[in-house]
């Protein structure tokens, strides 16, 4: 047999989710297959383990817990008690922890793989720090958002995109909320999350939960909680252009009052739209400069691909590569 089909055989023998160790060990002390060419048997499973979920392959889905990534049969699933998998797990052996100890990001890293991504898509977008808010208090948390961003609308007709202007000034653009996560591992993280962004997000046209690792477990609930609550999800890829929205956000009317409570809050937001007023009101000669004065404000975005591959290993972004 293949490998690959040893460690679906592998993955067949357990009862829970297991970490690429345990099923090279199975795969060898079963002897489903003989690594007589692969050096690093445990690379070898390892590589090819990602390149189930990669690829989209529905028989296998796989959780992270203390940074290590668990798999198991999709068939499986219905019997194993993902939410409370992570209690069950021992603190991560040296010899996983060697692994992934040089992999650690923290959320804003994500940031400018987002802001590329958006930047990609026509959208302007700019970080919200909350920490240089007015308002230091915890309960604030839940009202700012990690990231805005907005769309200009662009009509090829000078007089239809003036037409525009004149009747309904707030058609012109759509302003988006973003939240960030590192990773969404179980119902409980999903939660917390998606309802922090609901709550970020009540000024804005779109609201937005992103996460750079989502377990494949969590498809239902996600689905769930979109249609139900307007918020859309996006999995964020170390490889921005290879991001995707899984969820579209349901459009909203604006909620200027949370907007000029924001603006009072925090400063750089405050800047935001008032970089976003400017351009929207600029005549026609001066429309390119203040283009520029607002994309000049908004967050650093990456220019080619050397520069995303170049940071994320500067940064312990893990790529689809290693």
């Amino acid at each position: 047999m293949t490998i690959k089909e040893a460690i679906l055989k592998s993955l067949a023998q357990f009862t829970e989710p297991k970490n690429t160790f345990d099923i090279t060990d199975c795969i060898i002390s079963k002897k489903f297959y003989e690594f007589k060419e692969a050096k690093t048997p445990h690379s070898t499973v390892s590589a090819l383990c990602g390149d189930f979920i990669r690829n989209g392959d529905t028989r296998v889905k796989r959780i992270k817990e203390n940074g290590i990534y668990f798999y198991y049969l999709a068939r499986n699933e219905q019997s194993i008690d993902l939410d409370n998998f992570g209690q069950s797990q021992n603190e991560p052996t040296k010899k996983h922890s060697k692994i992934e100890k040089d992999k650690v990001f923290i959320e804003r890293d994500l940031h400018k793989l987002l802001c590329s991504y958006l930047k990609n898509t026509g959208i302007y977008s700019k970080t919200i720090f909350h920490e240089q808010s007015n308002a230091k208090e915890n309960n604030q948390i839940w009202t700012h958002p990690d990231m805005v961003g907005i769309r200009f609308l662009k009509l090829q007709n000078k007089a239809s995109q003036n037409f525009l202007k004149a009747i309904n000034r707030i058609e012109t653009f759509k302003l988006s909320s973003y939240e960030i996560k590192k990773e969404l591992n179980s119902d409980s993280e999903l939660k917390k999350a998606f309802f922090q962004a609901v709550s970020n997000s009540s000024w804005a046209n779109y609201g937005y939960l992103v996460a750079f690792e989502i377990s494949d477990s969590l498809v239902d609930e996600m689905e769930r909680l979109n249609q139900s609550f307007g918020i859309g999800i996006i999995e964020l890829n170390a490889n921005p252009y290879k991001s995707r929205i899984l969820y579209q956000a349901k459009y909203r009317e604006l909620d200027f009052k949370t907007i000029d409570k924001l603006c009072k809050l925090n400063k750089e937001f405050e800047r935001f739209i008032e970089q976003t007023e400017k351009l929207m009101t600029a005549e026609e000669r001066y429309y390119k400069s203040t283009e520029k004065e607002l994309d000049e404000f908004c967050d650093d975005y990456f220019i080619n691909d050397s520069e995303f591959y170049k940071y994320c290993k500067e940064k312990n972004i893990p790529t689809d590569e290693e």
